[in-house]
């Protein structure tokens, strides 16, 4: 199916929705300049310090380094925490939003991303399912407690040796604290405020069962297949059809849709024939 004609097909499943779950992987920032860590290649070109080192991502995002050595697991987060603040949002967030408000789409976003940039677009916060949690939120590392609390954290990174110069401190007990995210291996991670989105969502899916469900699922690849499996488990529903926006693994079964192309330019050639 060429690419205009299958975007036509996609406008008119989102024209005719009556709710609408946007699921997300790393492949939805690859159009705001966000890296996708797609493999050790493209983590090293995004951060060529671990390569030198030797360590991949799996090595990098290990909650063992607050522990042993705080100021290299902060390097990592600590950097990141900054390149997510400063990331402007692409043209295709605002995009979602802009076909939700003239639709009139009941919504709810799940991302397995961790960089806040659904909500720096203007989603609201009580419509999203972080599945791994989120960088701008923290929690001790012991733990003390199970509370979990704003980043504000001001984290200067050593670009040349990806090593923190200030490590965040649990505001209970004044250990090291951590980024609120479930990393690699991790055992200490504080799932409270996930659990939480995670009620909210199977409410809202309650409340839309028997609307039209349209899935739109951008940049979501097969390494880690969270995403992929929630959209195509949703695919299941009636009255429910799959958009996939995916530059490299775009196959979907039918009658689902799939566009073999980045986020940003999917979300565009839907919203022309919208």
């Amino acid at each position: 199916m060429e690419f205009e004609e299958t975007c036509g097909k996609a406008a008119y499943a989102v024209r005719n929705a009556g709710a609408l779950v946007i699921t997300a992987g790393a492949g939805m920032g690859v159009d705001s300049g966000l890296p996708d860590f797609r493999g050790e290649k493209g983590f090293w070109q995004a951060y060529p310090m671990y390569e030198r080192l030797g360590i991949s991502f799996v090595g990098a995002a290990n909650p063992e380094h607050f522990e042993r050595d705080p100021g290299f697991g902060w390097g990592f987060y600590g950097h990141r925490t900054n390149l997510y603040r400063e990331t402007i949002p692409h043209a295709g967030f605002s995009l979602l939003l802009s076909w939700i408000e003239r639709f009139r789409l009941d919504h709810f976003v799940v991302t397995s991303n961790v960089d806040g940039q659904f909500q720096k677009a203007g989603f609201s916060g009580e419509r999203m399912l972080e599945v791994h949690g989120s960088i701008h939120h923290l929690q001790c590392t012991t733990p003390c407690s199970m509370q979990i609390w704003d980043n504000n954290e001001v984290i200067p990174v050593d670009a040349s040796t990806m090593r923190a110069r200030a490590i965040p401190r649990c505001i209970r007990c004044k250990a090291v604290a951590r980024p609120n995210i479930l990393m690699f291996g991790d055992y200490g991670w504080i799932s409270a405020r996930t659990d939480r989105q995670e009620g909210c969502f199977d409410k809202f899916l309650d409340s839309v069962r028997q609307a039209p469900l349209v899935v739109i699922e951008a940049g979501a690849g097969t390494t880690i297949p969270t995403i992929r499996s929630l959209s195509e488990r949703l695919g299941r529903q009636p009255l429910a059809t799959v958009i996939r926006i995916n530059p490299r693994e775009p196959h979907i079964t039918s009658p689902h849709l799939s566009l073999a192309c980045g986020a940003l330019e999917g979300l565009s050639g839907i919203d022309r024939c919208l």
